[in-house]
């Protein structure tokens, strides 16, 4: 038996290897920690570590009772938000590198949107742009706008990129938040952005696909280029 102080590395490897190459998919169980542990050749302490690392970082969950163990975790969103929100905030990419970023997610997202959208998500769309219209909180007005452009990608039925979509804006919430509450003006930049967003949900009730994505692209650089982040990071 290993008892190298790297061993759950081992385990956390083989468990990785597994959820890769499909031995192990979402909800399926894992072996207990007593089988895995003579399995890989390592004591149940690392294989404990190897679990509370993955687990951390929303791969798998862990609980107990009659029907606790381990299992691979159906958190998909909520773990990729969390990884990349953490990544922006200690990689302080480039503000064009974000801009270009979003360009192309976005107009993927708006894309399917015009194909894929339902007078249902039209609806939801258009309900989350009338509240947008009644806050003139910066914190709630945040919220609404990152509300607005997850539904947007929700109505193209692509679910990675509405996970990815959901990651980018949540990580990128607070330097947004930050920025907007030291804009000299933010009155005048929220009428602004009430009105791209109008141009984009018009575009979409009428599924004109490039007048959708020249909508979202124009609301993102314009964005970005007036909020006052930090045009070397953000």
């Amino acid at each position: 038996m290993s008892h190298d102080n790297r061993a759950w590395e081992v385990v956390s490897a083989h468990i990785e290897s597994a959820i890769l190459d499909g031995s192990l998919v979402i909800g399926q169980s894992l072996p207990s920690e007593r089988e895995l542990a003579a399995q890989l050749g390592v004591g149940r302490a690392a294989v404990r570590e190897a679990i509370h690392a993955l687990v951390a970082q929303g791969v798998l969950t862990s609980s107990v009772g009659p029907r606790g163990g381990t299992r691979v975790a159906a958190l998909r969103t909520e773990a990729l938000t969390k990884f990349l929100r953490l990544q922006v905030a200690l990689a302080n990419f480039p503000v064009a590198d974000i801009t270009e970023v979003r360009v192309a997610l976005e107009r993927t997202t708006v894309t399917a949107a015009c194909r894929d959208v339902t007078e249902e998500s039209l609806a939801r769309i258009r309900a989350a742009l009338d509240r947008m219209a009644e806050v003139d909180d910066p914190e709630e007005f945040n919220r609404l706008d990152t509300d607005f452009h997850v539904l947007v990608a929700r109505a193209g039925n692509n679910a990675l990129a509405t996970d990815m979509t959901i990651a980018i804006r949540e990580s990128l919430r607070s330097p947004i938040l930050n920025a907007e509450e030291t804009m000299p003006d933010w009155a005048h930049f929220r009428v602004g952005l009430l009105s791209q967003h109008e141009a984009v949900y018009a575009a979409l009730a009428d599924r004109d696909v490039a007048r959708a994505i020249a909508a979202m692209e124009a609301h993102i650089r314009h964005s970005y280029a007036i909020l006052p982040m930090d045009q070397a990071s953000a």
